[in-house]
């Protein structure tokens, strides 16, 4: 109220200010006929209407007829009219003044009408980008009042949802918000809009059944707007739940497929060791008293293949520690060359007189890792390039430096990835579809080392071709480097 009365005050007084200066100008500055000064009064009005309102210009018209008569109608000087025509010019200025006026003040408020409908556009527009931004519920349901308060401005934001009975406040003097109203407005299914106190209740409705209230306070707002609110934080509410949903079907899915996986590694890979120690130990009891050498060698199968068994288990263990995030990196500054020659000696038995090449760049950084865990990426692909090429081809194992990071990369002659397969090797239990049931494995060993990699900062690829072989190369941050501080 007393904005509007220190506005219309201003208005008065501009409107006389522009008049007087009229009415001097052309007096006595520069002398003009009637229609000159009554088009240049014209103006003034339409000028002061579109500012100011009706007013403001029914006071600068009335005004103005005055002094169109008293200082330019003959007898000047007087509000006498001599002529009976200049009576008639005298009300039609003054209803075109008003006339106009009224046009003018209605089109200004149309534009600000406008003006108001696009900022609340804009402001819904931005709320929605926020809403969209949050994936949890919960998380959501806190968030909501503040989003609200920020993007409309208003001075608090409380929302009501009755299925856990529980009311989430906006940080902004949430207080002034009657909660026995907001339960209210959820019951009623109805909206309540207090627009002189600026205080709003709204259910919050997905259909025709409401799922919560909305109370806003502090902020000028159209029913409209509010309708398009309490929609908005229904839909992204269910969105968030539908996500939720999805993900614990997708977590339900991807643990059919471990225990499908699983059963397939116990059809495939389990079996072949678990009857080779069945046969080594029958032999054993058969014959108690074997030779030496051969009770050697019987022992030797049994050792090795419960090494393959615990290499299995130990497998299914790590990837889901990994998934489940239940794993902790010990980081140091470590030499490459040194990882390269660990790896080497934990598969010195299964490589055998195999050649393998080793070319690393001299003066290359120490990088920032997990010793254990980076052995055991160097492992898998050494391995892997052992099983999936022949014998007689070399591997190569190169490290260089790149940007900020060094590269590993292990090279085979094998007998290539085809381009389709490419993106899938790295998913847990996908194996090649020509070597799945021709080389033992689970499917598990990519999946791990990309896990690995990924939390060292670093990434994990692939380049092949076929009849070539492939080159699988991971990188990990130099030691010191803003890259290594992720």
């Amino acid at each position: 109220m007393i904005r509007l009365l220190v506005g219309r005050g201003t208005g008065f007084l501009a409107a006389a200010i522009v008049l007087t200066f009229t009415t001097y100008f052309y007096r006595v500055i520069l002398p003009a006929n009637q229609t000159t000064v009554a088009l240049t009064f014209l103006l003034a009005i339409l000028a002061v209407s579109a500012v100011w309102g009706m007013a403001v210009s029914v006071f600068m018209s009335v005004t103005a007829m005055l002094l169109f008569n008293y200082y330019f109608l003959p007898p000047v000087g007087t509000f006498t009219i001599a002529d009976p025509q200049n009576w008639i010019a005298l009300f039609a200025f003054l209803f075109t003044s008003i006339m106009g006026s009224q046009l003018s003040a209605k089109i200004r408020k149309e534009a600000d009408a406008a003006n108001s409908r696009r900022m609340e556009l804009e402001r819904l527009y931005a709320f929605s980008q926020k809403l969209l931004g949050e994936g949890n519920v919960i998380q959501l349901m806190n968030a909501v009042p503040n989003y609200i308060v920020e993007c409309f401005e208003a001075g608090a934001s409380e929302l009501f949802m009755p299925q856990k009975d529980k009311y989430y406040r906006s940080g902004y003097g949430a207080a002034q918000i009657d909660e026995e109203q907001l339960r209210a407005a959820y019951l009623r299914d109805d909206a309540v809009v207090n627009s002189q106190e600026a205080l709003y209740f709204l259910p919050v409705r997905l259909g025709v059944k409401p799922m919560g209230s909305l109370g806003i306070s502090g902020a000028k707002l159209s029913r409209q707007t509010l309708d398009a609110i309490g929609s908005l934080v229904a839909i992204t509410i269910e969105r968030a739940r539908a996500i939720e949903q999805l993900g614990e079907s997708e977590a339900d899915r991807q643990g059919e497929r471990l225990k499908s996986a699983l059963m397939d590694s116990i059809a495939h890979d389990f079996r072949t060791p678990l009857t080779s120690i069945k046969a080594a130990v029958t032999s054993l009891l058969a014959a108690p008293q074997a030779k030496p050498a051969q009770a050697q060698e019987l022992l030797t199968i049994i050792n090795e293949e419960c090494d393959r068994l615990n290499h299995l288990v130990e497998e299914a263990s790590e990837m889901a520690k990994l998934e489940a995030g239940e794993f902790e990196l010990h980081f140091e500054a470590v030499r490459i060359e040194d990882v390269i020659q660990q790896a080497l000696q934990h598969l010195k038995k299964p490589l055998g007189d195999r050649e393998v090449q080793v070319r690393v760049n001299p003066g290359l950084p120490p990088v920032r890792a997990d010793m254990t865990r980076t052995k055991e990426i160097l492992v898998q692909l050494i391995d892997n390039a052992n099983m999936y090429s022949s014998k007689e081809e070399p591997i190569t194992i190169s490290a260089e430096l790149t940007g900020d990071c060094v590269t590993t990369s292990v090279a085979d002659c094998g007998p290539g990835i085809d381009p389709f397969e490419q993106g899938l090797i790295f998913d847990k239990f996908y194996r090649g579809r020509d070597q799945r049931y021709q080389i033992r494995g689970t499917g598990m060993g990519l999946a791990i080392a990309k896990a690995i990699v990924n939390a060292h900062g670093g990434s994990l690829s692939v380049t092949s071709q076929l009849g070539h072989g492939s080159v699988f190369s991971f990188t990990l941050p130099v030691a010191g480097t803003s890259g290594a501080a992720r």
